[in-house]
């Protein structure tokens, strides 16, 4: 099964402030691990909102609001595609990523993710 992991932004991802180095250096070593044992097949982080845009469709007409947004508490930061035999499997790769966080960042840091499932295509005809 293939989760998607939903990093949660924070004040500083919204300014723009990178991520320490040691933090850098951590959740790079757990990716690596993550990769070569194929339990994630892709990670990314994403730029601060001030650098994209929010479509609406409403009432059959499509807008767009160019970044920075105003509510910050839903937005993501990143992103992990996971290959996970179950979703407590899944979980568990999550709770090592924030894991790595409190470690390099101490106690009173915190970050929130979320873990969903994706939908699998149909299989096709051929």
């Amino acid at each position: 099964m293939r989760f998607m992991m939903l990093v949660k932004a924070d004040q500083n991802y919204e300014a723009g402030t990178p991520p320490t180095p040691e933090l850098m250096a951590a959740i790079g070593k757990l990716g690596e691990e993550m990769f070569r044992t194929g339990v994630m097949t892709e990670m990314g982080g994403l730029a601060p909102t001030s650098k994209g845009a929010r479509l609406r469709l409403r009432r059959g007409k499509v807008s767009a609001t160019d970044g920075p947004f105003v509510e910050t508490k839903e937005i993501i930061g990143g992103y992990a595609i996971l290959q996970a035999k179950s979703r407590e499997e899944a979980v568990e790769l999550g709770r090592r990523f924030l894991q790595v966080h409190a470690d390099v960042m101490g106690s009173s840091y915190e970050l929130e993710l979320e873990v969903r499932q994706l939908y699998d295509p149909p299989p096709s005809g051929r």
